[in-house]
């Protein structure tokens, strides 16, 4: 799973998750039932879990490129620079 692919499953897991809670809500409300509120509920968090967890193609629809490990021997990490391994605060006295 790429890193859309992860924003994509977290936000399709709170917009499920909430509407699941309100459609609970709403049918244990008028059904005057609390048992089945918690069924709803818990129909929806399997459901949401079916479509969140597994790794779907639509997940990885951006792949990350990485570089060959030839490339990474052509170009070498630049050096730390000398500013931002030494840098000290000036006391004030």
């Amino acid at each position: 799973m790429d890193w859309q692919g992860q924003k994509l499953a977290e936000q399709l897991m709170q917009i499920l998750l909430l509407s699941f809670a309100v459609v609970a809500f709403t049918t244990g409300y008028f059904m005057a039932s609390f048992q089945m509120m918690i069924l709803t509920y818990f129909g929806g968090v399997v459901l949401t879990t079916l479509v969140t967890v597994p790794n779907w193609p639509f997940y990885n629809r951006h792949p990350l490129q990485w570089l060959d490990p030839s490339e990474v021997e052509k170009h070498p990490k630049p050096p730390p620079s000398a500013n931002s391994t030494s840098k000290k605060k000036a006391v004030k006295k």
